[in-house]
């Protein structure tokens, strides 16, 4: 990453161009100062050399080894959106997220290796994750300091990401608040419970249209928790249509994966500052236009 010194900032040290214009962090400041991994016009510097109009600050980043090699995964990959600093991908179910032991081959990771034509130095850097069961948007950072902008974003009011849901039961009220704290289940290393000594979590809903006993509903992370959605929706007895974990499975209708979609992500670009809307509907929810995704809870 570069940075070409303004006039303004004539005779500032190197580590004020990298915390302030470059926005780095300093965790990782402090990584490529003693690795030798920051340049003033081409040559390995200190944080504390001054710099002139038109000098060239840049940092080099290191790579973490990635746990698992990837490997070419041929799929059908919709992108619909992307520039140099990220992407946007609409992840298709069952399909793991990230690779791991049960899934070297096919998972996200190895799509998306395969879509950049399997590059010799490929660093896979999701800014969110979906359960291998839910479908729909996600962003990848393709650097990894637009990774580290993205994840300090993650959580903000400047990343938003509504779902669309399918469930086996109708919520009462039609709309509201589910405020409960979630835990990891005792001796479990997947499965989340409500608990008292769980970590805040937030869920706002809205129902969107009923039959036969299941509802197409509407709903808002306020806190990020693992399974927030599905544990959340099955503690008020409307569990996620086809859940495994926390309702009752549909291999017939839903193969290896339920009713959840991540339907709507806003973010702000962290180079750019261009404020970022991206929609999309599953088949089963085709039909709902971009400004129901948008209405008011309330």
């Amino acid at each position: 990453m570069e940075y070409t010194v303004k006039a303004e900032e004539s005779g500032r040290r190197v580590r004020e161009i990298l915390g302030g214009s470059m926005g780095v962090s300093y965790t990782a400041m402090k990584s490529a100062k003693w690795n030798g991994r920051l340049f003033l016009n081409g040559e390995r510097v200190h944080t504390d050399a001054r710099v002139e109009p038109g000098d060239v600050v840049r940092i080099e980043w290191a790579e973490e080894e990635p746990a698992y090699r990837p490997r070419r995964f041929e799929t059908a990959l919709e992108v619909p959106w992307e520039d140099e600093h990220l992407m946007a991908v609409v992840k298709p179910a069952p399909l793991a997220s990230q690779s791991s032991r049960n899934h070297p081959d096919d998972s996200l990771e190895n799509a998306v290796y395969t879509y950049f034509g399997c590059p010799e130095k490929f660093v896979y850097r999701p800014v969110n994750r979906l359960d291998k069961g839910t479908s729909g948007l996600m962003l990848i950072a393709k650097t990894p300091h637009c990774q580290h902008l993205m994840q300090k974003q993650l959580h903000s009011e400047n990343f938003r990401r509504r779902y669309l849901a399918m469930t086996d039961g109708i919520p009462e009220p039609r709309g509201g608040i589910i405020d409960l704290p979630i835990a990891k289940a005792p001796g479990a290393t997947v499965k989340r419970i409500i608990s008292g000594d769980g970590k805040p979590s937030r869920t706002r809903y809205r129902v969107l249209e009923e039959k036969a006993g299941k509802a197409l509903v509407l709903l808002e992370l306020e806190t990020g928790r693992t399974h927030q959605i599905r544990v959340h929706l099955s503690a008020i007895g409307c569990p996620v249509r086809g859940d495994f974990l926390y309702g009752e499975e549909q291999p017939e209708e839903l193969p290896g994966r339920f009713a959840l979609h991540s339907a709507l992500l806003e973010a702000v670009h962290p180079i750019t500052g261009e404020r970022i809307r991206l929609t999309s509907r599953p088949t089963w929810a085709a039909e709902i236009a971009d400004n129901v995704l948008l209405m008011d809870f309330d």
